[in-house]
């Protein structure tokens, strides 16, 4: 049975791919997963615009991150933490305390985006990275100030 594969399928295809398997396999776990679609001409045009809308939305969303790592660029937030002796912080500066101060300042960005290379353990400037889209890294300059 030919069978037009939606994603890829380990030891099967690659998404794209028109594949011949055994008529059980694709009754009973290609199709139904969604992972594959009998193959047919119908079936075939209706997976090429599929293919199109989500070249065209992740163009977009590309274009969006693209936007917002330009804004970012231009940001420089201040943090003001509690520090001690020889100005070492009582705890460290975290993705959440980063993404609510870009909150504050208009922007909304999930904690679960931003990068920290290293635990921000101490004062100063800090570049922090924040993955905007799977091609689209934006940079945030940190000041970490005494409270």
């Amino acid at each position: 049975m030919k069978v037009l594969l939606r994603m890829n399928v380990e030891n099967v295809g690659q998404a794209g791919d028109v594949v011949d398997v055994k008529p059980g396999f694709a009754r009973n776990y290609l199709v139904p997963q969604g992972k594959g679609l009998v193959f047919n001409k119908s079936n075939q045009a209706a997976y090429e615009n599929e293919k199109r809308q989500a070249a065209a939305r992740l163009a977009k969303e590309k274009g969006a991150a693209e936007a917002i790592a330009k804004k970012l660029e231009d940001t420089s937030i201040e943090i003001a933490m509690a520090v001690g002796e020889e100005d070492k912080l009582f705890g460290s500066v975290t993705s959440q305390d980063i993404a609510e101060i870009l909150l504050n300042q208009g922007g909304e960005i999930d904690k679960r985006r931003i990068h920290i290379e290293e635990p921000i353990k101490a004062l100063g400037l800090y570049t922090v990275e924040i993955k905007l889209h799977p091609e689209v890294t934006g940079k945030v300059k940190v000041w970490v100030v005494k409270k």
